[in-house]
């Protein structure tokens, strides 16, 4: 874990430098105004990529990890799911191309005009929605570094794109770079791969199998109901803000969540890499608990090191990565760090759901979190403006923690 855990340190840490010239040029190029554009489109695309993939991300990793050794049953796995993905991933590029106005308006509103961004996000797609599932094959394999190298090409070309499209075309280079980057990963993974398995000389149609989908299918509700309801929530709640205190509270808020997922990237990715294929392999509670404990002894104390290093360093890290017209946002990290610990404690354990397939469990409690999240954000804007949100934030990540210690118990105790 500690040589994953250092290869994944210095990833992040890549990707974190990296956000710092996006964020800067997003900063300095198309303001708090813009900042909220960009945040309704990752919201967006969030959904976009869970209906692509068709929530297959975990299910595939979990089944790919268990028949490892079964080359049959892993050709049947590759091959229906490859089929699958790729036909939804066409009909919904489809869907993006010809009705791009009215999505348009959907996401931005009536008083911006990025029909292109959607028309390109429609030729992108079907190579993203490929991309992930390769991704997801690589990690179920065992082969952790390598999902960790692809994450560090990947954020390479990244950067490329989205500084250039950014300096050249402002807010709507912006929006592009998010829509096209994504897709370019399809070159990184196919190299990744084809080192690891003869997947096209084995994609034969006959190997496709509907058990197979029905398997995955739990996954597939897990997934719609958290990037689909979720991203759905936040958009909710950033018309709320632009309504009541305006867009540029919004870009405020937008602001606060990237800083948030820069540093959450520590841990969400060694999740994924490591700890979700272990949480799959385990064959009890007591295999379960040993390395719940792994993860709340040497992950939970960094992170909590670590956010009040971030907390004491605000106001270099707002100067630096954006501009003084953000300094506002100053005021919010406290909220947004005391919600992420208890978030990041929470983690673990929610990842038991996908890992045990516990399908009604997960949409009841994602159901009950995302709904409180919503109905207290309302009310604490009200009381006490932006900082109403990440309080409110804060709550929800408690209670939410609250009920999956209760649920999972055995896993801690």
């Amino acid at each position: 874990m500690f040589k994953i855990t250092s290869l994944n340190s210095f990833s992040v840490i890549l990707k974190i430098g990296i956000g710092l010239i996006t964020s800067k040029m997003l900063a300095v190029f198309v303001g708090p105004s813009g900042m909220a554009l960009v945040g309704n489109l990752r919201n967006f695309l969030t959904s976009l990529e869970s209906i692509s993939t068709l929530g297959f991300q975990n299910g595939i990793v979990k089944y790919t990890a268990e028949n490892e050794k079964n080359k049959t049953e892993l050709q049947k796995i590759f091959a229906t799911v490859f089929i699958s993905l790729v036909a939804i991933a066409l009909i919904l590029s489809a869907v993006l191309f010809f009705f791009a106005q009215y999505w348009n308006q959907k996401i931005f509103g009536h008083d911006f005009k990025y029909v292109l961004v959607f028309k390109i996000l429609a030729l992108a797609l079907p190579w993203y929605a490929v991309s992930i599932f390769f991704i997801s094959i690589i990690n179920g394999l065992g082969k952790f570094k390598k999902v960790i190298w692809i994450s560090i090409f990947g954020n390479l070309i990244g950067l490329l794109v989205s500084v250039l499209m950014i300096w050249k075309f402002k807010t709507l280079g912006a929006l592009l770079g998010i829509v096209i980057t994504p897709s370019l990963l399809f070159f990184i993974t196919f190299y990744f791969i084809q080192k690891e398995v003869r997947f096209f000389q084995n994609l034969r149609t006959d190997l496709f199998d509907f058990k197979i989908l029905k398997n995955l299918s739990s996954y597939s509700v897990m997934a719609f109901v958290s990037s689909v309801f979720g991203p759905f929530v936040f958009l909710a709640v950033r018309s709320n803000i632009i309504q009541v205190l305006g867009i540029e509270q919004a870009g405020y808020w937008e602001t606060m969540s990237r800083i948030s997922s820069y540093y959450l990237l520590f841990v969400s990715t060694i999740l994924t890499v490591y700890f979700l294929p272990k949480l799959s392999k385990a064959q009890n509670d007591l295999e379960t608990r040993s390395i719940v404990r792994q993860y709340y002894r040497f992950i939970l104390p960094v992170f909590v090191a670590v956010s009040t290093v971030i907390y004491f360093a605000r106001f270099f890290i707002i100067e630096l990565l954006f501009t003084k017209a953000f300094l506002p946002v100053t005021s919010l990290f406290f909220w947004q760090l005391l919600g992420d610990v208890f978030k990041v404690c929470s983690l673990i354990l929610g990842y038991q759901f996908f890992a045990r397939k516990l399908t009604v469990a997960f949409i009841i409690t994602e159901f009950f979190s995302l709904s409180l999240l919503y109905i207290s954000s309302l009310n604490f804007v009200q009381l006490f403006q932006i900082e109403g949100v990440l309080i409110a934030q804060v709550f929800t990540n408690f209670v939410y923690l609250l009920v999956l210690a209760l649920y999972f118990r055995k896993s801690i105790i």
